[in-house]
């Protein structure tokens, strides 16, 4: 379907709103703008009417479906609910019903079975003088007499599980026999519209990228970090502070820990010292759209003016391994066809791999194909055997161990995480990865 002239003007001046840094949004001096919240609101709206005019017409064509429904209430919302509804609605009003119909070369219906509409993207279909909620959506399903019904339930995936029981009874109670037998699984469509990124939501993402980057090289610098003083637990909540005075929230609690040689004498000490590995796990949320980083940094010792080279060379096989998994996806492979091929030629290249890979999106641990799981290298049933799809975003997190020759051959974990696209054309890092150690004097 042709873009829209208003979209794509909408969407060109997103671009031109980002390049200038528009009043109202902050910037590190040395870092990435930060919209204000009504650009961010501008953007997100644009995103979403570029999703309901484009992808969630194909997706459900693709799926089979002529009608999906999105049922859910307020406080307990359906995980898709949220990607459907514009930047300022922040929850799902009482019983809240959306129903897709597709009408053909007319394109997809949007409707709202409720006394108003969305946002000028859905009509509302419900006069509550005159008829019942459910009996309204009954009317709406019968008056389109549609061939299959969409609804979010599903044994596989937690995306597509947002009907509840009880509300799956009140709908089988509404309708006549002929329609409850044509309610199925729309679990595919709910797990796939989640993840599906748009041109407009890729070309961003590196920025969103950036900036989360941008935040641990503050926090793994000595701007943050004086050895012998500061703890992990400092640097955490540093990390959790910085992220909120950019006006962003994180998805999960931050993380930083810390590996030393077995005979430093610090020994279990959380107070980072000179010679120190240290480890970060980092996400935001920003413009509706979650990042999830894991980096490594060294403490110098003094008169060190680099990392030892066993852990250079540790580093170098963990960016090897990211470079094979990258390799390995591949559009209509499943997850767990992509960790069996990563791991192999991992193995065979002699590095000691393990991969928990996972999709990225309005969700940290978002929707999509999972590919491993920490304490499964073996594959994930259900979830592992999803496909993988195009324009969808990863977190290519894995680790490699590697014996450390300083270190009296102690072997190191080397845990990375790297967002990435992936396109039809394969694979690519959102942001620059790191191939070196950062340093912190």
């Amino acid at each position: 379907m042709p873009m829209r002239k208003a979209t794509m003007f909408a969407v060109a001046g997103l671009a031109l709103s980002l390049a200038l840094v528009p009043a109202g949004a902050t910037q590190k001096p040395d870092g990435p703008a930060v919209l204000s919240l009504k650009r961010q609101a501008e953007a997100a709206d644009a995103w979403l009417k570029i999703r309901l005019e484009r992808l969630v017409p194909e997706i459900m064509r693709q799926e089979g479906f002529d009608m999906w429904l999105v049922i859910c209430r307020e406080s307990n919302e359906d995980p898709v609910f949220m990607s459907l509804v514009p930047f300022n609605q922040m929850y799902a009003s009482r019983l809240s019903i959306l129903v897709f119909f597709d009408r053909g070369e007319a394109g997809v219906e949007r409707l709202a079975v409720s006394r108003r509409g969305i946002g000028g993207l859905y009509k509302a279909v419900w006069e509550p003088e005159k008829i019942g909620q459910w009996e309204c959506l009954a009317q709406v399903i019968q008056e389109r007499d549609p061939k299959r019904i969409g609804i979010n339930e599903s044994p596989t995936f937690n995306y597509g599980d947002g009907l509840s029981a009880s509300l799956k009874a009140s709908l089988i109670q509404v309708l006549p026999a002929k329609y409850v037998s044509r309610l199925q699984s729309s679990e595919r469509v709910a797990v796939r519209v989640l993840e599906r990124r748009s041109a407009e939501e890729l070309e961003i993402y590196p920025h969103i990228m950036a900036i989360a980057h941008g935040i641990i090289a503050e926090a793994f610098s000595s701007q943050v970090i004086t050895p012998g003083v500061t703890t992990t637990e400092d640097v955490v909540w540093w990390m959790r502070e910085r992220t909120r005075s950019l006006g962003q929230t994180n998805w999960f609690q931050p993380s930083v820990e810390i590996q030393r040689p077995k005979n430093s004498p610090y020994g279990a000490s959380p107070v980072i010292h000179r010679g120190d590995l240290l480890h970060c796990d980092f996400g935001i949320v920003y413009m509706g759209l979650c990042t999830d980083t894991q980096q490594l940094a060294y403490v110098l010792r003094e008169g060190e003016d680099g990392a030892p080279l066993g852990l250079r060379k540790a580093l170098a096989e963990g960016n090897r391994l990211q470079d094979i998994h990258l390799e390995e996806m591949k559009v209509g492979r499943t997850g767990n066809e992509v960790l069996a091929a990563a791991l192999k030629r991992a193995k065979e290249e002699g590095l000691k791999p393990s991969i928990y890979t996972h999709p990225l999106g309005r969700h940290g641990h978002a929707a999509g194909a999972i590919i491993g799981l920490w304490d499964k290298q073996d594959g994930v049933p259900g979830t592992g055997d999803f496909p993988l799809f195009a324009d969808t975003v990863w977190s290519i997190e894995l680790n490699v161990r590697s014996k450390v020759a300083e270190w009296d051959n102690q072997e190191v974990t080397i845990a990375l995480e790297q967002d990435a696209a992936f396109t039809k054309d394969g694979a690519y890092f959102l942001d620059a990865r790191p191939t070196k150690l950062r340093l912190i004097r």
